[in-house]
C-alpha cells in the first residue's frame, strides 16, 4: 500500500516541480534565458540543458542500464553552443521530462527494491528516484530564483503572493488564489 502511494506521490511531486519551473520559464524572455549573473554562474538555459541531459541519461532504460550513459557529455551541458536556441532547449527539456514521467509511470511496486546503477554505484529504485527528485528540486529552485530576479517587479507569484497568506484559505480551494501550494514560499 505504501509502495503504491510512494509511486503516485513521486509522480505528483515531479509534476509539481515541472509545473513550477514551467511557470517561471513562461516569465523569462530570451535575453534572460541566456543571461548569467557572473562568469562562473549558469544561465537558466544551461540549467535546463543540464537537467535534460541528466534526465535522458538517468531515465532511458532505467531498470536495465547504468544511469550514466556512455554517450552523455555532462561537461557540454554547461556550455552554450552556437546552435543552442530557446526552441531546442525547450524541446530537450520537454523530452527529458517525458522520459522521467514515462519511466516512473511504468514502474510496479515490485520494482522498488530492485538494484540499478548510476556511474557504477548501486542504488535501489527508491534511492535512485529520491536522488533525482532532490537533484531536480535544487535546479528548479535555481530556475525560479533566476527567473524571479530577472522579472523584477513584473514577477507573477508561483504560490501565495507576498503579504497575501491570510487571504488564502486552503479549505476553500478554487475560491481564492489559484495556486499550487509549495509550503516554502518559493513564489
Amino acid at each position: 500500500m505504501i509502495d503504491e502511494h510512494y509511486l503516485k506521490d513521486v509522480l505528483l511531486q515531479l509534476r509539481k516541480l515541472k509545473g513550477q519551473a514551467d511557470k517561471a520559464l513562461a516569465q523569462t524572455d530570451d535575453q534572460h534565458l541566456f543571461a548569467v549573473l557572473d562568469p562562473e554562474a549558469n544561465s537558466i538555459a544551461l540549467i535546463m540543458k543540464h537537467m535534460a541531459g541528466n534526465m535522458r541519461s538517468r531515465w532511458t532504460d532505467f531498470l536495465t542500464s547504468d544511469g550514466e550513459k556512455p554517450d552523455r557529455d555532462r561537461d557540454r551541458e554547461f556550455e552554450l553552443e552556437t546552435d543552442d536556441a530557446r526552441a531546442g532547449i525547450f524541446a530537450s527539456w520537454e523530452k527529458g521530462w517525458g522520459l522521467v514521467f514515462q519511466a516512473i509511470s511504468s514502474l510496479a511496486v515490485e520494482d522498488l527494491p530492485k538494484t540499478i546503477r548510476i556511474r557504477g554505484e548501486a542504488h535501489t529504485v527508491v534511492e535512485a528516484i529520491n536522488r533525482q527528485l532532490t537533484h531536480y528540486a535544487a535546479h528548479v529552485g535555481q530556475i525560479v530564483l533566476l527567473a524571479k530576479h530577472y522579472a523584477g517587479t513584473n514577477w507573477r507569484s508561483l504560490s501565495i503572493p507576498r503579504g497575501k497568506s491570510k487571504e488564502f484559505d486552503v479549505s476553500k480551494r478554487g475560491s481564492g488564489y489559484e495556486v499550487e501550494r509549495d509550503d516554502h514560499g518559493a513564489g
